[in-house]
């Protein structure tokens, strides 16, 4: 066992066990709050009256016509499709998202199943992958800030996330029902289109195609059954809703931000003099570094995929699918909730597998803590409640987290592309260039010590 920072394996008896004790311990923490004052802690959504919204209000849609014109949604109409069998019409007569809340118990049934629905297979996934560590790592997921918040605001990510393990993850054999899944993922979740191009790089082109057929299938199928939601009127929203967040509106842009694109802006915005305290030096060097920080990983993340077309057999297939996604995220501010997947996908990883490895790996456990670190005292607000159905004194704080977990997010990406490209260095070093277009399967680092998934 080497003795360094973030020693092998030995030392990993007790390093994610107690990593994992922090997650239990804060958000035991956070439910803690709840209990007492009725609201959970910051970063955890600011309006304690709307938890759950992003189901109901969703819904509402599902049962009834309007979702591309009225409302004016981005999601594709596999959305609606998946909601309405789950909630119980008759409670979206009209369009009050409180009512159908209170009304649809169904519909509250069905949010919570699909919560322990993804419990039993992130649980059954991770028994797969490594028994040692299958516990650790399938509570932070499931029980971590990221997927917290998803359940909280009643987020479909929930349900990406079902699909998107089963697409990626060793649970299923069937090539064809995987492909399904990944399908159903990009259909739930549009950023996630670039996973696809993880399968071309490591040359599986039955699977890249398969892959993409799937994804057009499921859109063309969903938007025959809703009726709605041609490519056109999603562009056309989705032009409407950029220009509309072009600029930031308040401090809340930061309230659980997993990229420094909220802070650029209000960096460089004159709605939020708060940050100006430091000096214009100290902001316009923020706002200089910032993106370029940004930038820089993201050139990391493209290194690692030629890397990975020069050597497809060292690198695994997750981890492509992993770094894809982060791209994607570390781009545009997408919600703190989607950090489930770049988690999911980082544990994976072996412990085992080098330096780079463990950082990420340690780094998804930071990310998965509940709450927050605050600065300093903005001002408390009185709410109404809803899961103690009554006022809450709501204060809010600027905090850390907003500054800190983007470059958290960046240093999985960072790490996991430093550590691709070191692994095919070191395959081109010791094999030369001669065999640079094989391609064998019996590798271990294949899967990076997780059973073979890619025999589908």
């Amino acid at each position: 066992m080497k003795t360094g920072w973030l020693p092998d394996d030995g030392a990993n008896r007790w390093i994610e066990p107690l990593l994992a004790l922090a997650v239990l311990l804060t958000g035991g923490y956070a439910i803690a709050l709840l209990l007492v004052r009725g609201g959970l802690p910051q970063p955890f959504f600011y309006q304690s009256f709307d938890v759950w919204m992003d189901w109901f209000n969703t819904a509402f849609w599902a049962h009834n016509p309007g979702a591309y014109d009225a409302w004016a949604t981005l999601y594709p109409p596999i959305s609606f499709v998946y909601l309405k069998p789950l909630t119980w019409g008759p409670c979206y007569v009209a369009n009050e998202g409180w009512y159908s809340r209170d009304c649809d118990l169904w519909g509250r049934f069905t949010m919570h199943g699909w919560f322990v629905l993804n419990i039993f297979l992130t649980g059954l996934t991770f028994l797969k992958i490594d028994r040692r560590t299958a516990l650790f790592r399938s509570f932070v997921v499931c029980a971590g800030m990221p997927m917290l918040d998803a359940l909280e605001r009643g987020n479909l990510l929930m349900a990406c996330y079902t699909c998107y393990l089963l697409g990626h993850g060793p649970l299923l054999k069937s090539a064809r029902l995987r492909m399904l899944f990944v399908g159903m993922s990009i259909n739930f979740k549009i950023y996630l289109v670039g996973t696809l191009f993880a399968y071309a790089v490591r040359r599986r082109w039955r699977w890249f195609e398969g892959a993409t057929l799937s994804v057009i299938a499921v859109y063309v199928a969903t938007w025959a059954m809703v009726g709605a939601g041609t490519p056109k009127e999603i562009i056309t929203n989705l032009v409407a809703w950029a220009g509309a967040t072009s600029q930031p509106s308040s401090f809340l842009d930061l309230w659980y931000a997993t990229t420094y694109v909220p802070v650029v802006s209000l960096l460089t915005s004159q709605s939020f003099p708060i940050l100006e305290l430091g000096g214009s030096d100290l902001v316009e060097l923020g706002a200089m570094l910032l993106p370029l920080l940004t930038h820089s990983v993201q050139g990391l993340i493209v290194l690692a995929f030629v890397a990975a077309w020069l050597r497809p057999e060292v690198v695994p297939t997750y981890r492509l699918v992993n770094l894809a996604g982060c791209i994607a995220m570390i781009t545009s501010e997408a919600g703190g909730y989607v950090q489930a997947l770049i988690t999911l996908l980082t544990f994976f990883e072996p412990w085992r597998g080098g330096r780079g490895i463990r950082i990420a790996i340690v780094t998804a456990y930071i990310v998965s803590l509940s709450g927050d670190i605050y600065l300093g005292r903005l001002f408390t607000v009185l709410q109404g409640g809803f899961l103690n159905s009554g006022p809450v004194f709501y204060t809010y704080h600027m905090a850390i987290g907003p500054f800190l977990r983007p470059a958290l997010i960046l240093l999985i990406a960072a790490s996991l592309s430093c550590t691709t490209m070191r692994a095919v260095w070191r395959d081109i070093r010791t094999q030369g260039w001669k065999d640079r277009w094989r391609f064998r399967r019996d590798l271990p680092l294949l899967t990076g010590g997780a059973p073979n998934t890619e025999t589908a």
